[in-house]
């Protein structure tokens, strides 16, 4: 379970029933979200339906805020090793490639992720596409925005799978890059429940283009 800067778990569960129950409360979360949404969403009902003590709901997060971060660094983490697992069995021929099935992977968990539509990577959506509610631009780290820590990331994977360089320049690339996505992937969702293909393939294109004056 990973534990973001400044603490999303109170405790990090030791032992295999305290794992099962954690991961029973984030699945039952990222259901809720579906079900009723970020602003229905309560503790109780997560414990219920995780069939946990409401006090040990809060052993393991403060808050519902807490529960929800956790969720998003979940996703963020199955995102990022699905793509990992992707680009190690199929090596892309350039970055390109690399930048289609990064964004089909996030199209792939918006259709199929439970809670996902809600909360993908710490941003909480009122209804699928946006608005983001207030308060949850920086749900992964403290001091960053969503989309920076996005980047740090994805930077930080194609450094060790694809060779990509380390420099400012990059880095702030690739936080360009991902809010550029994330704008647009966002009006596709907008434009139909599962995504519009036009939009998604301009999505694409606009990041392939964008990143060929950085990566060549």
């Amino acid at each position: 379970m990973t534990n973001a800067t400044g603490g999303t778990l109170r405790r990090r569960p030791a032992q295999r029933r305290s794992q099962e129950r954690v991961e029973r409360m984030l699945d039952e979360c990222a259901g809720l979200l579906d079900e009723v949404g970020y602003d229905a969403l309560t503790t109780k009902e997560v414990a219920r339906r995780a069939e946990v003590p409401i006090g040990t709901f809060y052993q393991f997060f403060p808050d519902k805020q807490g529960l929800v971060r956790a969720l998003a660094l979940r996703n963020l983490d199955a995102f990022l090793d699905s793509v990992a697992t992707r680009l190690a069995d199929a090596p892309p021929t350039d970055w390109a490639c690399a930048v289609d099935l990064g964004i089909d992977e996030f199209v792939r968990m918006k259709r199929t992720t439970p809670g996902f539509g809600v909360v993908d990577f710490g941003e909480v959506l009122a209804a699928p596409g946006g608005p983001a509610l207030p308060g949850t631009q920086r749900m992964l780290d403290a001091a960053l925005e969503n989309n920076v820590v996005v980047a740090d990331r994805l930077r930080s994977l194609t450094v060790e799978l694809l060779g990509v360089p380390r420099s400012d320049e990059i880095a702030r690339a690739f936080v360009v890059a991902v809010e550029a996505a994330d704008a647009v992937l966002k009006l596709a969702f907008r434009a139909h429940p599962d995504g519009d293909p036009d939009l998604i393939a301009e999505c694409k294109r606009l990041v392939r283009r964008y990143l060929s004056d950085h990566l060549g």
